[in-house]
């Protein structure tokens, strides 16, 4: 059985994954210790993290070190990063890490040259889900072609005007079924939609 992309971004009420240079400050206000339960849960769920470059970039240098419960996923779990040139700079990572943090986050996969068919390819593998973090620029890639089987939608009780969204690079509108809500006490709603195939 083929691995299903699993497609997990944080936005606000208005629609933004982020501010319009990419800000997210305005996400940890609704943060909760359910929530992040819930997220742990999520990434330890999948056998592969998904990046796009820049993320991979900004994250590789807060999670190999971090304290906080869900780092353990976030280091251990093997990583694949999308570049369009196929290539990215290569990271350093604190040396103090775990060796298996330091070993996933300097290397990755790197795939991205032709985004439908290394994803196509990796989805062809058994195993348990690919779960992919976005930024913006590569979860509207997955989007728009139409490459996510399963979207977490987690949506922060913030209205942030104007930023950066997911779904403005569709040439056709794309029909989601809603299967299941989750509500937090922090006002965060996770919706959990899977495409309606036509």
């Amino acid at each position: 059985m083929s691995k299903e992309l699993i497609l997990k971004m944080s936005m606000s009420i208005d629609g933004f994954v982020g501010g319009p240079n990419g800000e997210t400050d305005w996400l940890f206000r609704s943060m909760s210790d359910a929530g992040r339960e819930w997220t742990t849960e999520l990434i330890g769920s999948a056998s592969l993290q998904a990046f796009g470059r820049k993320s991979y970039e900004s994250m590789a240098a807060f999670w190999p070190t971090s304290p906080i419960p869900m780092a353990k996923h976030m280091n251990e779990i093997p990583k694949v990063v999308f570049s369009r040139s196929g290539q990215i700079t290569p990271v350093v990572v604190d040396p103090s890490a775990d060796a298996l943090a330091i070993e996933t986050w300097q290397n990755p996969i790197v795939l991205g040259a032709d985004l439908v068919t290394d994803i196509q390819r990796l989805k062809a593998e058994d195993g348990k889900p690919i779960l992919a973090h976005g930024g913006a620029g590569f979860a509207s890639s997955l989007i728009a072609a139409n490459l996510v089987d399963l979207f977490h939608l987690v949506v922060h009780p913030d209205a942030i005007g104007r930023g950066l969204p997911i779904f403005a690079g569709l040439e056709k509108p794309i029909q989601l079924k809603l299967e299941d809500v989750k509500q937090f006490e922090s006002g965060v709603v996770v919706n959990t939609y899977r495409p309606v195939q036509a």
